[in-house]
């Protein structure tokens, strides 16, 4: 095969690669799916990393901050949350996604007592930097 020829081949592959992206809404199950992990693994900088930084939970209930915070006070206690995540439903609202999904929170002894239990979540979601960012949630008890 001639060098420009091999060229040619190298460069169609290469659009090819770069035009394939993970849905919009892949990005969005992926993220959530991503911080539920590092919350039950105790890294608070990951469970925040697809915050902005102006997030709101629960109408002022809980910074991007505050939540980092809450998930190393359990990391550095020892103690382990385990989280079910129920199946995502991502919608797209112009430029903006909104993902409901259910969410458990389980814990050891002593952990979380008055919150363990079962929520509906729901999500909003936008574009900053290219990527897809949670701005605001807001969770209610499922049962």
């Amino acid at each position: 095969m001639s060098a420009r020829r091999m060229m040619w081949v190298c460069l169609l592959l290469a659009s090819v690669a770069g035009c394939h992206r993970a849905p919009d809404e892949e990005q969005v199950r992926t993220a959530i799916a991503a911080s539920a992990e590092a919350a039950e693994a105790g890294k608070a900088g990951d469970t925040v990393a697809a915050l902005t930084e102006d997030f709101d939970g629960n109408a002022g209930a809980l910074d991007r901050r505050a939540l980092a915070n809450l998930v190393r006070v359990y990391a550095l206690r020892g103690q382990k949350v385990h989280v079910l995540m129920g199946p995502t439903e991502v919608t797209s609202r112009g430029d903006r996604m909104v993902a409901t999904f259910t969410v458990t929170l389980t814990a050891g002894v002593g952990v979380l007592p008055d919150n363990a239990g079962a929520y509906l979540v729901e999500t909003g979601w936008r574009r900053e930097g290219g990527e897809w960012r949670c701005f605001t949630a807001s969770w209610k008890r499922a049962l």
